[in-house]
C-alpha cells in the first residue's frame, strides 16, 4: 500500500514540476522564447486558435522570433493577436513572414518578473505541501483501519517528507535558473 501511495505522490509531484516549468516558460525574459507566444490566440475562421496551429514559429536570433503563417491571408490576424496579447511585442511583416523582435527588458521590469516567478514558485510549493498532507492523511487512515502498523506509518511519513523535500529543492533550483535568466542583461 505504501509503495502505491509513494508512486502516486511522485507522479503528482512531477506533474506539479512540469506545470511550474510551463508557467515559468510564459514569463518573458530578454531572450526570444517560443513559449512566450503559447497564450496567443488567432482568430482563424471565427475560432480562437493557438498560434502554433496556424503558423510555423522559430527563434531566428536571440532577440527575434519569425512566424510563417500557413495561409498568407491570416498575416494581419496574427499580427493583431500578438499586439493585443499584452506581451509588449511589436510584430512586422513583409507579406510572407512575420518578424517579432523581443525588446530588452528594463531593470525595473526584470525585478517585477522575478517577483512574479517567485510567486508562481511559491504557489507550486503550496501544491506540493497539499499533496503531502493528502498522502499523510491516507497513511493515517490506513493505520486507523489497522491495514498498516504505526511504525510503517511513521516510516511512510519520513519517505513522504524526503520526497517532498527533494521536489521542493527542484522547484528552488528551477526558480534560481529562471531568476538568473531574467536578470541576465
Amino acid at each position: 500500500m505504501l509503495p502505491e501511495i509513494l508512486n502516486d505522490l511522485k507522479t503528482s509531484y512531477e506533474t506539479t514540476i512540469n506545470d511550474l516549468r510551463r508557467e515559468l516558460g510564459k514569463i518573458r525574459t530578454g531572450r526570444a522564447n517560443l513559449g512566450m507566444l503559447d497564450s496567443v490566440r488567432v482568430d482563424y475562421y471565427g475560432q480562437p486558435t493557438p498560434l502554433s496551429q496556424v503558423a510555423t514559429m522559430r527563434v531566428a536570433e536571440p532577440r527575434l522570433i519569425t512566424i510563417q503563417p500557413w495561409e498568407r491571408n491570416i498575416i494581419s490576424d496574427i499580427e493583431r493577436a500578438i499586439m493585443s496579447s499584452d506581451l509588449g511585442l511589436n510584430p512586422s511583416n513583409d507579406g510572407i513572414l512575420i518578424r517579432v523582435p523581443v525588446p530588452a527588458l528594463t531593470g525595473e521590469r526584470r525585478l517585477e518578473l522575478v517577483k512574479v516567478s517567485k510567486r508562481i514558485g511559491e504557489d507550486h510549493k503550496v501544491a506540493l505541501r497539499n499533496l503531502r498532507r493528502e498522502a499523510n492523511d491516507m497513511l493515517k487512515e490506513l493505520e486507523k483501519g489497522s491495514e498498516i502498523s504505526e511504525d510503517d506509518m511513521h516510516k511512510g511519513f519520513e519517505k513522504i517528507n524526503s520526497l517532498t523535500e527533494e521536489f521542493t529543492n527542484k522547484i528552488d533550483s528551477i526558480l534560481k535558473a529562471k531568476e538568473e535568466e531574467i536578470l541576465e542583461v
